[in-house]
């Protein structure tokens, strides 16, 4: 399953995740289909992995991509994804079952020549999670993918739609939550659980991730140097 992201011909499919190294929000998976006139207008217009462009930019050219282009998405929230997460126990699984959801959902409007992955895993935890119509195309794993213009449209695509779900739960918790996993995002979880409380971290955030610890761990001083 691994291989180049050259020679493309006729119509085919990428496919790109979000949110896997966020702290706080979902994660988004999502496949584009383009062909060999969509690829070139989308890279006329800057399509390239999401990571080399802008927040502002992502979400413009997704605006693009969904007018342009044939496509799927998959968002799983965060207190959705800490069930699955919690069930399957296992980060490349999860994404595997969410990759091959969003490629299974996308065959019912196209049928591609090859369908791109942007390697997250070994190739046997893609394959075994391929749905029926998935389990019949030819399914390639490409590192860095994104140097493929359907996969990279999926990277923005898959971002914007993080950016506009990480926004949302902020307004809904009235604390505003950083992407990512760094200082930033340390200051807003300690932030949420002073407002909200450390169980409501579930919808809001990755549990699995170390960083409930240290939000958790910080709160559990401030509690004991207050009695």
């Amino acid at each position: 399953m691994t291989g180049s992201a050259t020679d493309r011909a006729g119509t085919w499919i990428g496919s790109d995740e979000s949110g896997k190294g966020d702290y706080f929000g979902p994660l988004v998976v999502a496949a584009v289909a383009v062909d060999e006139a969509s690829a070139e207008r989308l890279a006329a217009a800057g399509v390239q992995d999401s990571k080399r462009v802008s927040n502002r930019r992502a979400q413009a050219l997704s605006d693009l991509i969904l007018a342009e282009c044939p496509h799927a998405l998959v968002v799983i929230g965060p207190r959705k994804y800490n069930e699955l997460y919690e069930r399957i126990g296992n980060l490349n699984r999860l994404l595997a079952w969410a990759h091959a959801r969003a490629i299974e959902d996308l065959l019912d409007d196209v049928e591609p020549t090859v369908i791109v992955v942007d390697k997250f895993a070994d190739d046997r935890v893609l394959r075994q999670a391929l749905m029926k119509k998935g389990a019949r195309h030819r399914v390639i794993q490409v590192v860095r993918g994104e140097s493929d213009p359907a996969v990279a449209a999926a990277s923005i695509l898959a971002r914007a739609r993080f950016l506009s779900a990480l926004e949302e739960l902020s307004r809904t918790w009235n604390v505003p939550l950083a992407a990512g996993a760094g200082t930033p995002t340390l200051e807003a979880g300690r932030a949420f659980v002073a407002r909200h409380g450390a169980p409501a971290l579930r919808e809001v955030a990755k549990l699995h991730f170390k960083t409930t610890a240290a939000v958790t761990s910080a709160l559990n001083s401030d509690q004991r140097r207050s009695r």
